[in-house]
């Protein structure tokens, strides 16, 4: 039954209730904007982001200066702070987007550009236009990976990239040029690696099953073989460092790029609603 006293009481309430002035709505517009212009930021794993970037941009300066060698350990410290950012964030319970979108932003200066810049200079510079034009090509590619990540994230498999990450494509860079003084090779005006750039481009944006390894848990028992396989791993590299890691990276690469072709191997599962966790809001270096 309708209780008319009750009725009458809510119908006043809101008759007496004075409408907002436009004053006041002006300033609540104001406040909102005002908060969202001062944004609050996890301050330590951002500066070790921070880190990735300052790696980056130095390696660019020892690439001009000449310095090619310093300037791959320049990236490959910066995949070391690539990979410690997403840890440190989830240690400290510090993720956010602001993170995630910096993270983006370094990995593209670090990633893309400073491996490109250094591949034209080191390498590619005898070719001319189509010297210039490849280096693009990667740091372009490398870009359109970053941005389908941060799109796709959230509804692909975590065991599996889709494309080779932008880390290991610059690792693979930065430990050719490491194998090519270790071996006293001439890299200036070399066939190899002017393919290598434009396939390491065509690998990044394709849709290509690489494993990330996120699905291991080291935390739990594993088969006797794991163990194996690490310690032969860690002999194979420490035989010749500066060539076994260009190898290894390399055969990731190439591998990766096979079974997609062939279409072998067993293929990502697609996750069928979003994951809204922020575990994964960094990509990894095998972080993407």
């Amino acid at each position: 039954m309708y209780d008319f006293e009750e009725g009458s009481k809510n119908v006043s309430a809101s008759i007496s209730k004075p409408p907002l002035q436009p004053s006041s709505r002006n300033h609540t517009r104001k406040r909102r904007l005002r908060d969202r212009l001062h944004v609050n930021i996890y301050v330590l794993p951002n500066l070790v982001t921070t880190g990735n970037l300052f790696c980056g941009f130095f390696a660019i300066i020892q690439s001009i200066a000449g310095d090619y060698v310093m300037a791959s350990y320049a990236i490959v410290a910066a995949a070391v702070f690539d990979q410690l950012d997403g840890r440190v964030a989830r240690l400290t319970h510090s993720t956010s987007h602001f993170g995630a979108e910096f993270d983006s932003l370094c990995d593209l200066a670090s990633f893309g550009i400073a491996p490109g810049v250094m591949l034209y200079l080191w390498a590619l510079q005898p070719f001319g236009r189509i010297g210039w034009l490849v280096s693009f090509f990667f740091v372009a590619c490398g870009a359109l990976r970053l941005a389908r990540f941060n799109v796709q994230k959230q509804v692909m498999n975590p065991a599996y990239f889709q494309g080779l990450p932008i880390p290991m494509a610059a690792g693979i860079v930065a430990s050719s040029v490491l194998a090519f003084n270790d071996l006293k090779w001439a890299a200036s005006g070399s066939y190899i690696l002017l393919a290598m750039t434009s396939l390491l481009g065509i690998v990044m944006v394709s849709t290509f099953p690489y494993r990330s390894f996120k699905d291991l848990d080291f935390k739990h028992r594993l088969p006797f073989r794991y163990l194996v396989f690490g310690v032969v791993l860690i002999a194979t590299i420490a035989m010749r460092p500066e060539v076994m890691l260009f190898v290894t990276f390399m055969a990731y690469a190439l591998l990766g790029a096979i079974f997609g072709v062939l279409r072998l191997g067993r293929p990502p599962r697609i996750l069928a609603q979003n994951r809204p966790d922020d575990d994964d809001l960094h990509e990894d270096l095998g972080d993407e």
